[in-house]
C-alpha cells in the first residue's frame, strides 16, 4: 500500500502550483523529489505529444531522454537553479529537439522542481544562449567587412603614434589611449572573422576591475563624458573566466546603451555594479557538469526603458528602438558573453524606475 502523503506540506499547496504551471506560456512540469512528474500544462502536453494522464506519475528522466547520459542526475535531481542550453532531448514521443531546460525548486520545498522546456525558437524570448540565424548572418557580413575596417585602423595607429612623439605630456596618454583601443577594435575584428565557426573564446582567470574601469574610463572620455558613471564595486569578488578584450568590449556596449537611454534627461545617470550571485548554474553540453554563475555584473541606468514592442527580441540583431540604430550592439553583447559561457539578461526594477543589463560569469581560479 503506498504511503499517505495527504498531509505533505507541499502537496497542500499543489493546487495553486498546478493552477501557476496550467497558466505558464511556456512548456512546463512539476517533479517531486523522486523525479516523478506530478504536474503539466497543456503546452508541455503539446510539446511531448503525450497526455496529463500519460505523463502525471512517469519518470521525468523516462520521459525527456537527453543524449549524454552522464547529464541526467545533475540536471533532474538538482536541488539549486540550473539551466541547461542547446541540449539534443528526445521529448516524448518525439524525435530528438534541441532545446533549453531550466530548473527551479519550489521555494516552500526545495525537493519538488519546476522545470520550464523552451525549444528553441520559444527560448529566444529569454535573452539568453542561442545561436540564431540571424545572429551568424550579422556576424558574417560583419566578418566580410572587417578587412575594409582594418585599413583605416591602421592609418589611425600610425597618426596616432606620430601625434605622440610630439605631443605634450598631458597629451600623451590620450594618444595612448588611441592606440590601445585601435588595437583591442583590431583584434575584436579578428575574432569577429571567426564568428560563424565553432571556435572557442579563449578566457582565462582575470580581475574583472581593471577591465570595468578601462571601458568606463574610456567611455568618459568620449560619449558618456556629459553622463555621470557611478561605479559601485563588490571588494571581495574572485576572479571571473573571461576574455579581457571582449569583456571591455561587452561594457562599452551597454554603458553607451544606457547612456543613450538617458539622453536629455536632466537627472540621468548611469551605475556599473558587481555582486557576488548565489544558487545560478548552467550545464554545458558535452556532459561537463554545472558551472555556477557568481560573478554579477550590472549596468543600470534611470531612462525609459526597453519598449514592450522589441523586448522579446532585445538580443536579436537589428532590433532597436533608436532612429537610425543598427540593432546589432546588444547581440554582439550576446554572442561574446555566451561565448564565456556567461547569461545576459534585460529586466526593469520593480518601481519601474530603472533598467539593468546584467551579465552572469563564470569563476575563475586566481592564477
Amino acid at each position: 500500500m503506498p504511503p499517505d502523503r495527504s498531509s505533505h506540506p507541499a502537496r497542500e499547496q499543489l493546487p495553486a502550483a498546478a493552477d501557476l504551471i496550467a497558466a505558464h506560456p511556456v512548456a512546463t512540469l512539476l517533479i517531486d523529489a523522486e523525479g516523478r512528474i506530478v504536474s503539466a500544462n497543456a503546452r508541455a502536453e503539446s510539446l511531448l505529444n503525450m497526455a496529463r494522464s500519460a505523463l502525471v506519475g512517469s519518470s521525468v528522466s523516462r520521459v525527456l531522454r537527453i543524449a549524454d547520459p552522464r547529464m541526467d542526475a545533475a540536471i533532474w535531481l538538482t536541488d539549486k537553479p540550473l539551466s541547461a542550453y542547446d541540449i539534443q532531448v528526445h521529448a516524448g514521443r518525439n524525435e530528438a529537439v534541441e532545446m533549453d531546460i531550466l530548473i527551479s525548486p519550489l521555494l516552500d520545498d526545495e525537493r519538488w522542481r519546476v522545470v520550464a522546456l523552451h525549444v528553441h525558437g520559444q527560448s529566444q524570448t529569454l535573452g539568453m544562449r542561442r545561436a540564431s540565424l540571424g545572429i551568424r548572418s550579422a556576424t558574417g557580413a560583419a566578418a566580410m567587412l572587417a578587412h575594409e575596417i582594418k585599413n583605416p585602423l591602421s592609418g589611425i595607429r600610425g597618426a596616432a603614434q606620430l601625434i605622440e612623439g610630439e605631443a605634450s605630456e598631458t597629451a600623451r596618454p590620450l594618444t595612448r589611449l588611441i592606440c590601445d583601443e585601435v588595437d583591442r577594435i583590431a583584434a575584436l575584428i579578428d575574432r569577429m572573422q571567426h564568428f560563424t565557426s565553432n571556435q572557442p573564446l579563449e578566457c582565462a582567470p582575470a580581475n574583472i576591475y581593471p577591465l570595468l574601469d578601462r571601458a568606463v574610463e574610456i567611455a568618459a572620455a568620449g560619449f558618456a563624458r556629459d553622463c555621470p558613471i557611478v561605479r559601485s564595486y563588490d571588494p571581495s569578488l574572485p576572479y571571473a573566466q573571461v576574455n579581457g578584450d571582449a569583456l571591455v568590449q561587452i561594457m562599452l556596449n551597454l554603458v553607451k546603451n544606457a547612456v543613450e537611454a538617458v539622453e536629455g534627461q536632466a537627472d540621468g545617470a548611469v551605475q556599473v555594479a558587481t555582486a557576488y550571485r548565489h544558487g545560478l548554474s548552467v550545464l554545458g553540453t558535452g556532459g561537463k557538469g554545472a558551472s555556477p554563475l557568481q560573478i554579477e555584473i550590472q549596468v543600470i541606468d534611470n531612462g525609459p526603458g526597453v519598449p514592450d514592442a522589441i523586448r522579446d527580441g532585445l538580443f536579436s540583431p537589428f532590433i532597436s528602438s533608436k532612429r537610425g540604430g543598427q540593432g546589432l550592439g546588444l547581440a554582439l553583447v550576446d554572442k561574446l558573453v555566451r561565448d564565456m559561457n556567461g547569461l545576459v539578461q534585460y529586466e526593469r526594477d520593480n518601481a519601474g524606475q530603472r533598467s539593468i543589463f546584467r551579465v552572469l560569469l563564470p569563476i575563475g581560479a586566481p592564477q
